[in-house]
C-alpha cells in the first residue's frame, strides 16, 4: 500500500494538470528503506510528448546523486497519462527499474475528475496497490480551516486543492442541482 500525504498527492496532480497536454513526470524521495514519500521532485519530460515520458538523463543523474547524498531513494516515481486511464503502458513497464518504488499514474484525460493510482512493477509484473492519503492537522488536532474551539469558521490555509473539495450541486452531470 502507498501511504502519501494529501499535500504530496495534490502536488503530483497539480504538476500533471500544469504540463497537460504533455505527460508530466517526477519523483518523491524518502529515506532509504523507509517507504515514506517526503520530498517532491518534479522533473522535465525530455520528450515533451502527450503519449510518452522520459527523464532528461542529466537531470536524472543530478537527482539520483542528490538522493544518494541525502541517504534517500525514489519512493514514488510518477507520471501522467493525458488521454488514457491511469494504468502502466508496455513502455512504462519495460522502463520500470526501481523495484522498491511505487509507480503512480495520474490520468488528466478528464478535466473534472482525476484518476490517481499506484502500482508495483517488478520484473515486468504489474500489481495495483491501494493508496492511503493522509491529511495533516493543525496544532490542537483540528483539520486546517476548522474553527478554533468557540471561534468562528475561517477559510482553510492553504486552501484545499479543487480536486479535494466537496463538489457543489450542479457542478457535475452526476450531481443534482438544487433549486
Amino acid at each position: 500500500m502507498l501511504t502519501i500525504s494529501g499535500d504530496l498527492r495534490a502536488k503530483i496532480i497539480a504538476h500533471a494538470r500544469k504540463d497537460h497536454p504533455d505527460e508530466a513526470c517526477g519523483v518523491i524521495a524518502g529515506p532509504i528503506g523507509s517507504d515514506r514519500p517526503e520530498r517532491f521532485i518534479p522533473m522535465q519530460n525530455a520528450e515533451r510528448s502527450p503519449t510518452f515520458y522520459r527523464f532528461d538523463s542529466l537531470e536524472q543523474l543530478k537527482v539520483w546523486r542528490e538522493m544518494d547524498d541525502r541517504n534517500e531513494e525514489a519512493v514514488v516515481i510518477y507520471h501522467s497519462h493525458t488521454a488514457t486511464e491511469a494504468y502502466p503502458s508496455r513502455t512504462d513497464i519495460s522502463y520500470a527499474s526501481e523495484p522498491q518504488a511505487h509507480y503512480v499514474l495520474v490520468s488528466t484525460r478528464d478535466e473534472h475528475e482525476t484518476e490517481f493510482r499506484s502500482y508495483r512493477i517488478t520484473d515486468g509484473e504489474v500489481t495495483e496497490e491501494p493508496v492511503k492519503v493522509e491529511y495533516s492537522v493543525s496544532p490542537g488536532g483540528r483539520p486546517p480551516g476548522d474553527p478554533p474551539l468557540g471561534g468562528t469558521p475561517r477559510p482553510p490555509e492553504p486552501p484545499w486543492p479543487p480536486e479535494l473539495r466537496a463538489p457543489e450541486p450542479g457542478c457535475h452531470p452526476r450531481h443534482k442541482k438544487v433549486h
